[in-house]
């Protein structure tokens, strides 16, 4: 079942940069800014951004909350010539932490995600000042997987000017992060947003962005039902189905009244 999701890497990369070529010509903008984690998603899509534009383009921001976790990728983005001015490393935590404070947030599970959620639109709030004081976009990071998923914070890590990667599965993500030759240990981390100690996308899930990705390609691109799915060995297809469910009001907001 593995080569269902498999991707001609070569092509897909070609495909991507004209992509972000055309988009950045056609709005006159010839800058970006993008926030680097030191996660697969955001390095693929650095990767794909140094195809693009020169080195001086480029504005990276590291927005970390615990501790920096940028000191691999960091690595690599110098090894590609962005200039040390155009690297920004910010810590969010008192920033967040105040909000956290004024709002009477505490330590229960449901406040960490309600300061999970500060964290994400506090990054926002500084890459898009960023990319207004450089005249830039802001790159987004996110994949078809997450996406699908509705594993995002509405107006945090969801707000971009131009997503490269956003119609690549989690799964199809680490084949181009291979043949574009992101560092091996960044590849081999466990996918986090890095909200709070010890979180993990998977964790949080109760399921694997392998067997997700074909679980969501199967019902949503092939037309299987549930129950096709399950029989094909996927035995969490409606756990997978039912987060979807759950979630899928992030795509519906916000609410209008409709002339159509």
């Amino acid at each position: 079942m593995n080569n269902i999701l498999d991707i001609d890497v070569s092509a897909e990369k070609k495909r991507i940069v004209s992509f972000l070529k055309s988009t950045f010509a056609e709005q006159k903008i010839d800058k970006t800014v993008i926030g680097l984690s030191g996660g697969i998603d955001s390095t693929v899509s650095f990767a794909l951004l140094k195809e693009t534009l020169p080195p001086k383009n480029i504005i990276v921001a590291h927005l970390y909350y615990f501790h920096p976790a940028f000191s691999t990728v960091e690595k690599y983005v110098r090894h590609c010539n962005i200039p040390p001015e155009n690297i920004h490393l910010i810590s969010i935590k008192k920033v967040v932490d105040e909000v956290a404070r004024l709002q009477g947030i505490g330590t229960s599970e449901k406040d960490k995600v309600r300061i999970g959620n500060i964290a994400a639109r506090m990054r926002m709030i500084i890459l898009f000042d960023l990319a207004k004081g450089h005249q830039a976009l802001v790159c987004g990071t996110e994949n078809k997987s997450e996406n699908l998923l509705s594993y995002f914070t509405r107006f945090g890590d969801q707000a971009s000017d131009i997503e490269p990667i956003e119609h690549l599965y989690k799964t199809q993500v680490y084949q181009l992060a291979e043949f574009l030759h992101v560092p091996q240990e960044i590849i081999d981390e466990h996918p986090t947003a890095g909200l709070w100690h010890g979180q993990t996308d998977e964790g949080e899930f109760g399921f694997t962005y392998l067997e997700a990705d074909h679980v969501l390609y199967l019902h949503l691109d092939k037309g299987f039902s549930v129950e096709e799915i399950e029989a094909q060995g996927f035995t969490n297809a409606k756990k997978i189905l039912a987060w979807r469910q759950k979630n899928l009001f992030k795509h519906s907001t916000p609410y209008t009244l409709s002339t159509n």
